[in-house]
Parts: structure tokens; C-alpha cells; sequence
């Protein structure tokens, strides 16, 4: 089990922006803010989540060189639906539009996106149509 994640960004506003409208669907906020001076080597981070838990973090450190993925499990289809239109709204690229994939389970309903880094990020959902 996932505790949490966290990744670093290239553009730490602009990402914390962006988390904050595309996960609103997810009934995501921002739960927590730390400053670089706080033992985080000059680099704020973020921590985003719900019932006052933060499990996805972003820090300002650059970016990756590689592809990161990370799915998020929703309680609905529609919070699926939502999810992709806020990102959209709020700059991401599309990847794959909610959809289907019956090989993973019958139920298996997500979307996936590209977030300001170039990061897939999607939200699943196992509950049946």
C-alpha cells in the first residue's frame, strides 16, 4: 500500500496551480505547504489530498528526465469524467480520454492525462456503469 507519493516539478507555482484545479473533481486540496527553509534543501513542496491526509506531493526541483505515472483511485465514473474535463480546463494535454480497458478488470474506467511536466496522470475507477 501507497502511503504517499511525491515528485519534483520544473515550474513549482505553476504545477501547484494546476493540482489544485484538476484534482478539485477528486475532492483533492491543498492540505499542506512547506518552505524550502524548513530542511527541504531551499525547495518548497506540496502536499495535496483529502480527510486532511496529504499523499500527493510536488517539490520545486526541476522536473524528471523521465515519464513519471500515477493513477489515483475515484469512487465513480463521473469523478473520472470530471477529473479529465478540470484538467483539461486547466492546461493539461490529453492522453487517453475516459475509457475502458476490460484486460486490467471489467470494470477498469479511467482517463489519463499530461500534466505541466510532461507527467501521466490518471484517476480509475473499479465501480461497474
Amino acid at each position: 500500500m501507497i502511503d504517499h507519493v511525491g515528485f519534483p516539478v520544473s515550474d513549482y507555482e505553476r504545477s501547484k496551480a494546476f493540482y489544485l484545479r484538476a484534482f478539485a473533481p477528486l475532492g483533492y486540496s491543498l492540505i499542506m505547504e512547506v518552505s524550502g527553509d524548513e530542511g527541504r534543501g531551499n525547495m518548497p513542496a506540496a502536499g495535496f489530498g483529502k480527510n486532511g491526509k496529504p499523499d500527493f506531493w510536488i517539490r520545486g526541483e526541476g522536473g524528471l528526465s523521465g515519464i513519471l505515472h500515477v493513477a489515483l483511485t475515484v469512487d465513480s465514473r463521473k469523478i473520472v469524467d470530471e477529473f479529465y474535463d478540470a484538467a483539461l480546463a486547466a492546461g493539461a494535454k490529453p492522453k487517453n480520454p475516459p475509457h475502458t480497458i476490460p484486460q486490467y478488470d471489467p470494470n477498469y474506467y479511467c482517463a489519463m492525462i499530461w500534466d505541466p511536466d510532461g507527467y501521466n496522470i490518471e484517476a480509475a475507477c473499479y465501480a461497474p456503469a
